[in-house]
Formats: C-alpha cells, structure tokens, sequence
C-alpha cells in the first residue's frame, strides 16, 4: 500500500468540519455522497451508510460512534483536503458530537424538510454555536413529496438567525445539489489557525482499540507535524511513546509519511490501554513540551444498572468480554458490586437507556454474552450531618450508587436528586396531553416558544429519575410520534427521598429496596407488592408481602398458602368436630409459618428486576 505525501496540502487548503442533526435527518446518508462524489469510495448501489461499521448500527440505522474521514477535492484548479466527521444524533451520544467540534472549525447542519427543525437540531445547533464555529445549513430530503422547505427555511430563521438565502436545499438520497454543500464547505468554512513551524501539538479526540496494533488514537494537529519513529509524551499521564505509524482516514486506513497541522487522522504508538489514550489529551514531541489544549469535560454516567452473569460459571469471560467492550466505549463506568441473589457483578453507568441497549446488544453480538440487567438507577447524593459518617467517608457529601447503601434519614441534613433541562418540540395540537405529561413527572416548566404557527419548544426542568425509564415513549405515544426530546444535565436539588424496603413476612428483602420519592412511594409499593404477588410461588403457609418505609407499612399482598382438604372425611356429625379440624390446621400452619423462610427464586427477581414492561 502506497504511502500518500501530506505535504502538498498547505493549512490554507485544509477544511474540518462535522455534520449535525436530529436523529433520521441523513447525515450518514449525506455523509455517503460526499465520499462519492470526491472519489473517496466508489459510486455503487451499495454504498448506505458506509460510516456506520458496527453491527449495531447497521441493524437499528443509527450511529453510534462519530466517524472521521479525509476527501480530497479540486476546486477551481486548487486541491483540497477536507476532514468530514459525522457525528451520532441520539441525545446519549451528544458526548461525541461536543468532542468531534473540537477537531473541527465548521459544520454542515442537516434539517429534514420534512420534519423541520426538531429537538436534537437547536441542542446541536447551540454546542457548535458556542464553540463559535461557522454553520452551513442544509435543508435535505427535498425529494419527498410532504417536503415543505420554505417553512424550515423560515424556522431556521427565526430560532437561529441564520437568513433564508443561506441555506442550501438538497437531497441527498438522490445527490441533488449536494456539490453545492462542499463548494460552501470552501468558501464559507475558514482553514484551521496553526503553523507546521511550531512544536508538535495534537489532540486526541477518540480513540479505538485493535487487538493486534493496540490503540489506534484519533488526532487533529494543531501545530507542528508527525512522522514515524518520532518520541511522542503524553500530557495527561506523562508517559513517553515512539509513534509506529500515522495516517489518515479515508474511511479505512490510509499511512502516510506525516501528518501536518490542521490534519487529523491517526496514530498508532503502541499504547497498550484505551486509558492511556485519554479523550481529550495532547501529545507533544519528547523533550518539547506545549501549553495542553483545553479538555472535555468527562462524560457523567446518567444512568446505572447492575449486570450480572446468568450463570456464575460465565463470570471470567463476562469479565474479558467487558473489559474489551469498555476499552472502545470509554464512556461506560464500571463497579464491582455483589447481590445475594445474583452472585456477583457490576454496577456500569451509562448516558442514557438508549446508550445501556446499545452496550448490551454489543455484548451479546460480539462476545455471545447473554446478561441480567436490572432496572435502571439514577446516582442521589446525600449531605450528612452526623459527624460520625462524616469521619467514616473522608467528606460530608456521598453519592449513593446503589439503594443498599442509602444513608439513614436522621444522620443526613439533606437528599439530592439529579436534574436534567429538557427540551420538547411539538406540534402545538398534542400541548395540553404533554404538559400534563410533564406535570405528572415534577417538572417545572421553565420557557415556552412557538417556532412558527404550529411548532411549540417547551423547555423544563426534570427529576431526571422521572424520565430514565419510559417518558421518551410515553412522550412519543401521546403526540403520535411527532415531538422529539432532548435533555442536559441541569445539576443536583435537594428532594424529599425515601427509602422503600419489601418485607416477606416481616425479613427485608436487600435486592429489592429501592429509592424513591415520597410523593410516588405509595403507587410504587403497591405495584411492587402485586407483582411480587405473581412471581412468588406459593408455599404451604401465608407470606405477607410489604412494602414499608422504615417502621411503617405503606402496602401488602397475602399469598394465600396452599391447604389439605381436612374436613372431606366428615359426614355430618357435630359442627364441633368440623371446627376443630379446621383449628388444628390453622395452628399448624402458624407454626409452620414461624419456622419456614421465604426463598424468593432466582427466576422470580430476574422477572421482577428486567425492566417494568407491562406498566
């Protein structure tokens, strides 16, 4: 394989830029033809989403992970290279879009004209609007016949005041117009602000790992160049590499000689950990060290769920199969935890439900591990007053991961809970079901905006464990799939929390506590007591199914036991004799009750655990 020579592309002719949009907007689609028609990858029928490589993706017709590739274009007699990466548009993964900005000094914002401006679009909009890159916005599947683009046109005015003549319609399934998007990309994008003079800077904007090369760093050059066999240090950890290979990607590798600043593309140094290739890091030449760029913030896990083998012979290859997953997917944080009912096994964070779906498919695709994981937690804080815990945890504020852990009431001043800012868009018609929605959820409207005659944008400010497991679908089924919804971490209030043990004739169930507030303690005792109803089999004496918060009962279900007939012996005598009988066995079963204890099978909590479907 031919080694390309980078230097012919001088910084003025370099272009990096990032496409953004709601979910099902085409960016990959667009993505696709614009490595088309720079001769990137060869015209064929064939070519749908060629940037989605898992199989994850290609199975849902999402992406996931952003992808970076490099197209060389000639422009009025000039040779360009230019560095697309297209980015995820589900809110879990706007982590990715915020770290592919940094590489990149514009973006092609795609709106659907169909669909017209939508939830994730004004979120993506304002990360790049703040990162102060230069936008071009796109207004695409314009080959639809619902397609109405003068009425996108007007919304994209109006929410983010870019002028109507600006924007370019095209439709990318078809290829209409779209070698007018990257004669704009030239004009409009300006060339990233660095000189090959300077000492070597370069970020690390992602990263991947390859069982045979180890990790393969993503990187975009802010200054100076890179070659092989150069001494590279690490500014996050120190250590010092020496570079084995660089190149870039025209979507699959490509190794050049150098690379030179304002490229990106990628390096392999022989790092043995994705840890080491910390997302967000700088690299400098050993013995010449530069200012590190700014970072990222580090992504916060919204969402916790425990995951256990299903078998704990599987733990072992459980363990690999995660560690191997976790080393391309760093935003996942993983805990050792043990329940007495599964065996043990972890606690992993994630962005958000979709993003636990997404892993756990990944798991089961590309390791053959089937796992349990139980219903989804939010990480509560609790501020402690009592001296004692205080000196016992080193700090007078701990997160509570996991219910069991769930400090006393009298030794905390107060709870926190995690909050989220939510964004809804909708057509006006559905805006009185949703705001009761969002009413029935605590939240607090915050701002209310029509975007044109029949487009609303709600924002409030939501208890994010009110929306963690099902409010996207509810949402989706009260405005028939139209409004779309997008959320960002608003930080911690302090809330009236409780916790909620189940009691199986009077013995607290550890697995089954949960924390939860106290306006919704009630509904979701007594739902968790009718459904333990269901699972729990039935012995030969009564169990008394609670729910209690502390001392007092808040709900309980009877298992009736099973009995013998006793009386069927009886014909007609005294009544006495029948109710003596029935005595005897009542008192039997009292006794039995005191010495027998409830096994709640393993079955029944992977039942009662697996997620709340039939709500």
């Amino acid at each position: 394989q031919e080694k390309l020579d980078m230097s012919t592309y001088p910084v003025e002719s370099i272009r990096n830029f990032s496409i953004i949009a709601h979910v099902d907007h085409g960016k990959s689609t667009l993505a696709d033809r614009l490595l088309e028609i720079t001769g990137t990858i060869s015209k064929t029928d064939r070519n749908k989403q060629v940037l989605d490589k898992l199989q994850v993706e290609r199975e849902r017709g999402i992406t996931v992970k952003a992808q970076s590739a490099s197209l060389f274009y000639n422009h009025e007699g000039i040779n360009y290279l230019l560095n697309l990466i297209d980015t995820p548009g589900h809110v879990d993964f706007s982590y990715e879009v915020s770290r592919s900005l940094s590489a990149c000094q514009g973006v092609i914002l795609v709106v659907d004209a169909n669909e017209g401006i939508q939830a994730q679009t004004v979120a993506n909009f304002y990360l790049a609007f703040e990162a102060q890159l230069s936008i071009i916005p796109v207004i695409n599947k314009i080959d639809l016949k619902n397609a109405d683009p003068e009425r996108v046109e007007k919304q994209i005015e109006k929410l983010f005041d870019i002028p109507t003549d600006e924007c370019i319609r095209i439709s990318a399934k078809q290829g209409t117009n779209v070698e007018k998007v990257l004669q704009k990309v030239i004009e409009k994008i300006p060339p990233p602000q660095c000189n090959t003079a300077d000492p070597l800077k370069a970020l690390v904007f992602d990263s991947t790992f390859d069982h045979y090369r180890g990790v393969i760093a993503n990187i975009a050059l802010f200054g100076g160049e890179i070659a092989k066999g150069q001494k590279i240090v690490s500014a996050h950890t120190k250590k010092r590499y020496e570079v084995n290979e660089v190149g870039i990607l025209t979507p699959n590798e490509q190794p050049t000689h150098k690379l030179y600043a304002g490229q990106v593309g990628y390096l392999i140094a022989g790092m043995k950990e994705v840890t080491e290739a910390q997302i967000g890091d700088t690299l400098f030449l050993y013995k010449q060290p530069v200012e590190p760029l700014p970072g990222f913030k580090s992504a916060k896990p919204m969402v916790f769920a425990g995951m256990y083998p299903i078998d704990q012979t599987e733990y072992n290859n459980l363990k690999s199969a995660l560690e191997r997953l976790t080393l391309n997917d760093s935003s996942v944080t993983v805990h050792r935890d043990s329940s007495l009912a599964l065996g043990a096994g972890w606690r992993l964070g994630f962005l958000g439900l979709l993003h636990m779906e997404v892993f756990n498919q990944r798991l089961e695709q590309e390791y053959n591990m089937s796992v349990i994981l139980t219903a989804p937690t939010v990480p509560y804080k609790a501020v402690l007053s009592s001296a004692k815990l205080i000196k016992e945890y080193g700090k007078d504020q701990i997160t509570i991961i996991n219910p069991a852990q769930f400090p006393d009431k009298l030794s905390v001043s107060e709870y926190l809970e995690p909050t989220v800012l939510g964004t809804i868009v909708t057509p006006h018609e559905y805006i009185g079901k949703i705001i009761t929605l969002c009413q029935d959820r605590r939240a607090v409207q915050k701002d209310m905006l029509y975007i044109d005659e029949n487009r609303v944008m709600l924002k409030y400010l939501f208890p994010l464990n009110e929306i963690v497991v099902d409010f996207y679908d509810a949402l989706k089924s009260l405005s028939s799939g139209y409004a779309s919804f997008d959320y960002e971490d608003a930080g911690y209030q302090s809330a009236d929390l409780i916790k909620m043990d189940i009691l199986l004739n009077g013995n607290p169930v550890e697995e089954l506590a949960t924390v939860i507030h106290n306006d919704k303690a009630y509904a979701a005792g007594k739902l968790l007591c009718e459904r333990l109803k269901e699972t729990i089999p039935r012995q030969l004496f009564e169990i008394a199914i609670q729910a209690a918060i502390g001392k007092k009962i808040i709900a309980r279900e009877t298992l009736k036991p099973y009995r013998k007939n006793v009386v069927a012996k009886c014909y007609g005598g005294d009544i006495t004799r029948r109710m003596k009988l029935l005595r005897r066995q009542a008192e039997g079963k009292r006794l039995m009750r005191k010495i027998g204890n409830v096994e709640v099978p393993r079955d029944a909590f992977i039942r009662l655990l697996k997620r709340e479907t039939d709500k």
